[in-house]
Parts: structure tokens; sequence; C-alpha cells
């Protein structure tokens, strides 16, 4: 307890001393640069990746650091901090996430889930709709009556694209963008449903702590629970009987 209530804190003040770089960087005149794996980087990725990680090693030497601009630190210790610097700053183990954090610098929203101790947002314990029923009708509804979050179309290649294909017939709409928000907005209880695919660890560690412990239902497209070791699907929902739903249209 005590120690899961340590990494909380710390892992807010990671978040808090992101939020003026990211603030700095916004909107201004800010170069991207494209990484040998074609996927965009910005200066302001890899200055908050930097003091993150300055941060986390003066007050945490023996716990390794997994970003996504540098290289990968001591990944076989106790505790791994993942960071993916713009989507947010998240704090887990490998395996077992403990603390996730979603922060929203421009618009000063933060998301934290605690695992066994609860979720919040900007320090107020929030919950979604996880009976599916006694609240938000939104939640209780068929597919054919929900709307389904994804970032883009383009992320559903190959096979996934098929499921995709299912999944437009399936439910009311689908929207688009949002990326890590949307994950927020379901933990809130604003969204009922998302479903990504080809996500990277540093994507979706973070998400799981503040949908599960504000009482959503996170797994992968096989209906796994998410680990360091997840193929990069995900379905996130308010609740079991929606993520169950999915993957019957999916087929798992």
């Amino acid at each position: 307890m005590d120690d899961l209530l340590r990494y909380k804190a710390f892992a807010e003040k990671l978040a808090d001393l992101a939020r003026p770089i990211a603030r700095r960087y916004f909107r201004s005149d800010l170069k991207v640069i494209d990484k040998p794996d074609a996927t965009p980087v910005t200066l302001a990725d890899m200055e908050i990746e930097a003091r993150l990680r300055e941060e986390i090693a003066k007050a945490f030497p023996e716990h390794g650091i997994l970003g996504e601009e540098e290289d990968p630190k001591n990944l076989d210790a106790q505790y791994v901090w993942v960071i993916d610097p713009i989507d947010g700053t998240k704090a887990f183990t490998i395996g077992k996430p403990l603390v996730g954090v979603i922060d929203q610098a421009i618009t000063d929203e933060r998301w934290v889930g605690v695992k066994g101790e609860g979720a919040w947002f900007n320090g107020v314990p929030m919950r979604t709709n996880a009976d599916g029923v006694k609240r938000a009708s939104k939640h209780s509804q068929p597919l054919s009556e929900t709307i389904l979050l994804a970032t883009s179309p383009a992320i559903f290649t190959d096979s996934a694209a098929d499921v995709f294909a299912l999944l437009n017939k399936e439910f009311k709409g689908i929207y688009y963008g949002g990326d890590c928000y949307n994950f927020a907005l379901v933990a809130m209880d604003h969204a009922a449903i998302v479903i990504e695919a080809g996500l990277k660890t540093v994507d979706f560690i973070a998400l799981v702590n503040p949908i599960v412990e504000a009482g959503g239902y996170v797994c992968d497209w096989h209906g796994k629970p998410l680990t360091m070791a997840s193929d990069g699907t995900i379905i996130a929902a308010a609740n079991r009987r929606l993520a169950d739903e999915a993957l019957m249209v999916i087929g798992a």
C-alpha cells in the first residue's frame, strides 16, 4: 500500500514535469523527424522523455525504463517505468501494472489508476458504468446502438482489416481520432468502448489501470489481459458485457 501510493505520487510528479515542456512546444513551429521505423518524433517527445528518465534514475536508480525515444534500460528489474512522452506519462511494472497516468497537459486533465485502490480524474474518484444497466443507458444498449471509438481506420491492416469491416457492420457508428484520450473518456464514463490494433507497449500499458480501476474492462482481441508482451490489439470497454460482445464480433 505504501509503495503504491509512493509510486502514484511519483508518477504524478513526472506528469507535472512533462506538462510545461509539452505546453512550450504546443502549436509552435515544431519540426517533425522521421525515425528509422518511419514513425514521427518531435523535439517535445525527446525532451520530455529525457527529463523523465533523469528524474526516474535519480529517484529509483534500481528501476528499469522503457521509453519510445531512447534505448531500454534494465528491463529485468522488478519495476519498470514505461514512458510515451506525448501521449502521457506511464508507470507500470512488467506484467502487472501498478500505477497508470494519462495526462492532457494542454487542458489540465489527468486520469490516474492504482491497482486495487481506485481511479481518479483530477483527484476526484471516477467510475465507469461497470454493471452496464444501473447508469448511463448508452452502456446498456446493444452494439447496434453503440458508438465505437478508434484512432484511425489505417491502424487496421492485414487480417485486422477484416475485423474492422465486421466491426463497421455491428456498431451504430465509428468516431475517429483521439488516441489515448479515447481511453480516458471510457474511464470517465463518457464513452462506451475503444478498439485498436497495431499499438506498441508504450502506447497501451498506462491505459489499463485508469479504466480497470474505474470499473471498466480491458483485454486484447483474444480476450486476454494486457501485458508487456501483448500483440498490440486492445478492447477497452465500460463493462465486461460490451467487451464480450465485441470479442464475439472479432471471433475470439
